[in-house]
């Protein structure tokens, strides 16, 4: 289950008022609805507040662009339609699932 960033805003705005955890998942649960922020959840946000991280923005990730892979999959299966996923994969050092998927 992904959790919105909304719902991260509302625990911080109750880690911010001195709730634990627990309190801010049955909180948020008692408004939106049950399950809508499970214990885990609540419990990962609340040890990364405590941390001192308060940016609930997606962290920068590593890697080439997915559209550069698909496109040079793309071009290489179009040049020999019998190659394999796994010189694919090796030819473009990538994990195979995503040429797999593409």
């Amino acid at each position: 289950m992904d959790i919105s960033k909304e719902k991260i805003h509302i625990l911080q705005l109750f880690f911010n008022k001195g709730e634990n955890a627990s309190q801010a998942d049955e909180n948020v649960n008692s408004v939106y609805g049950p399950d809508t922020v499970t214990a885990n959840h609540a419990q990962f946000w609340f040890r990364l507040f405590r941390s001192g991280n308060l940016d609930v923005k997606d962290a920068p990730r590593s890697g080439r662009p997915i559209v550069e892979n698909i496109d040079k999959i793309i071009e290489i299966v179009e040049s020999d339609r019998h190659v394999s996923i796994a010189s694919i994969a090796q030819e473009l050092n990538i994990a195979q699932k995503p040429v797999e998927t593409t």
